[in-house]
């Protein structure tokens, strides 16, 4: 299933990476918050350095009021695990997602090595893409994003079908690291998202029972 490809305007893109040698990336929750606020902030033509807008006097959720002049990519969707994390985002300009990618996971890194008193690569090398090339992936792929952090309470849920239905949907609804409660909640807006860029059958998507029956169609194939 991996799509390799030249990144190419218009394009969409299922972009992930982990920690090096599989190790965690985010210990606690303001480390998935910083992340998130990168991903927000660091999706600007112009070289914006977060520690300049915390040394202002602001939190860490203001900085989801600054003002962006451009954004170097669309983003649709995006879940953060543990070790890894995946995004699924629509390429604006040439060279938008490797800008982008290249000042979010410098950014963090700098962040999390200094936190964390260690030096070296955080993360396992450059980041990964695949071309999303037809609805039925792409589909497939917004549902694969927003159930993935099923597998916390339910390791084996891709080999042997979720176990508890109820339990998975009410995890996720309560799951603050990714973009499902934006499509699953309506009322619910999240700046970092970009929804206008992409089909409006994302928004009929948004419903726990319909993810699951998405990632299933394209599975069985």
């Amino acid at each position: 299933m991996l799509r390799k490809a030249v990144l190419a305007p218009e394009n969409y893109y299922h972009i992930y990476n982990r920690g090096t040698d599989k190790r965690d990336i985010f210990l606690n929750e303001t480390d998935y918050l910083r992340f998130l606020v990168l991903l927000y902030i660091c999706n600007n033509i112009e070289p914006i350095r977060i520690t300049d807008l915390l040394s202002r006097g602001r939190s860490l959720w203001d900085i989801f009021s600054v003002d962006r002049k451009d954004t170097l990519v669309n983003i649709g969707a995006y879940c953060l695990m543990k070790n890894h994390f995946h995004l699924l985002v629509k390429e604006k300009t040439d060279n938008g997602i490797t800008e982008f990618m290249k000042k979010l996971c410098t950014a963090y890194s700098m962040y999390f090595n200094k936190k964390n008193e260690r030096s070296g690569n955080l993360f396992q090398g450059r980041f990964q893409s695949e071309l999303v090339d037809d609805d039925a992936y792409l589909k497939y792929l917004f549902a694969y994003i927003h159930l993935n952090p099923i597998k916390i309470i339910d390791p084996a849920w891709k080999e042997s079908g979720i176990k508890n239905s109820n339990k998975a949907e009410k995890f996720l609804d309560t799951y603050s690291w990714s973009s499902y409660s934006a499509y699953v909640k309506k009322e619910k807006s999240d700046p970092v998202l970009n929804k206008d860029e992409f089909p409006d059958y994302f928004e009929d998507i948004g419903d726990f029972k319909i993810f699951i029956q998405e990632w299933l169609n394209y599975s069985d194939k």
